[in-house]
């Protein structure tokens, strides 16, 4: 249960209702790694943006990294759009991200703020401070901007008590391991726990495309899968969504990034699962052990022994 604080939302105004200073408390049944991720990454943060089901946010652009930027539409039917542009002064994983966050409308700049998240906590849970200096330009846009952050944050924190993050740091280039990842001759011959295999069914690994196959354990039992595809970034990370089966239901968001560190090549593996109680079921079947296993099958695909 995601606990919210007493002074949970609090502005301090200065300059009558242009300027304004917000300030929003989450406590989280998370790990700070998975609030992190869940907080920055483009997939998550997809699932979460929308402050109600009445509001539709499509994404053009995320790219979340020091000078990066994400660009994206928020939708409500009978209204003009408003554009929303992030982009990314400071990241500092698992403590602490700057970014500038402009608002528009029809052409005209409603907003502008600068955003300072700060996370700390423990491998069970986290907290999340924000805190929104904001410059209201076309009109008073404080209690637009307490609502709208309060909703996503309160969003944001149910993302993250159900979301997984993988990682592994693996001693190769990035390259290598990219293309062991995003070669369809190569993935199905590496990809699940161990003893399991992988028979494809199609398969094409681009923005778009699709990979249609069963798990075989070792047992025999066929589990079926569906990937779709939905964001290709060469060299940098995936995003994609699971089914269950061909055209199933939906089981979870995923993604997938690469980073160099030091020659290696650090894989983060995250899933926003579709609920909370697939979350805990994926918990329950060693879902984090067995996804270890998967990156460790790659680990030892690329440098055997």
């Amino acid at each position: 249960m995601t606990q919210h604080s007493a002074s949970n939302d609090a502005s301090a105004d200065a300059g009558g209702n242009r300027f304004a200073t917000l300030t929003f408390r989450r406590e989280v049944a998370a790990p700070t790694q998975v609030l992190w991720n869940a907080w920055t990454d483009p997939a998550a943060r997809a699932v979460w943006a929308a402050p109600s089901p009445a509001v539709t946010v499509e994404f053009l652009e995320a790219d979340t990294r020091v000078g990066g930027r994400e660009i994206s539409l928020c939708k409500v039917e009978g209204f003009p759009d408003v554009r929303s542009e992030c982009g990314w002064l400071e990241l500092q994983p698992e403590l602490l991200s700057v970014n500038y966050e402009v608002i528009s409308s029809e052409g005209v700049t409603q907003s502008a703020a600068l955003v300072t998240a700060e996370i700390s906590g423990t491998q069970e849970r986290s907290r999340l401070v924000l805190t929104v200096q904001l410059s209201s330009l076309a009109e008073d846009m404080a209690a637009g901007y307490r609502e709208g952050f309060g909703a996503g944050l309160d969003n944001l924190a149910g993302v993250a008590e159900r979301t997984m993050v993988l990682q592994r740091v693996i001693r190769a280039p990035r390259s290598v391991v990219w293309g062991a990842w995003m070669n369809p001759e190569t993935l199905p011959q590496w990809w699940g726990p161990d003893g399991f295999s992988c028979r494809t069914q199609r398969i094409d690994l681009r923005a778009g495309g699709e990979w249609v196959f069963d798990m075989i354990a070792p047992d025999g039992t066929v589990f079926p899968n569906h990937h779709l595809y939905n964001e290709v970034r060469p060299g940098e990370r995936i995003g994609y969504t699971l089914l269950w089966g061909e055209n199933g239901p939906k089981h979870a968001d995923a993604w997938a990034s690469f980073e160099e560190q030091d020659g290696a090549t650090k894989v983060t593996l995250g899933m926003v699962f579709t609920t909370a109680a697939e979350f805990q079921d994926a918990k329950g079947f060693g879902a984090v052990e067995l996804g270890q296993q998967t990156l460790g099958k790659l680990e030892r695909f690329i440098a055997p022994g």
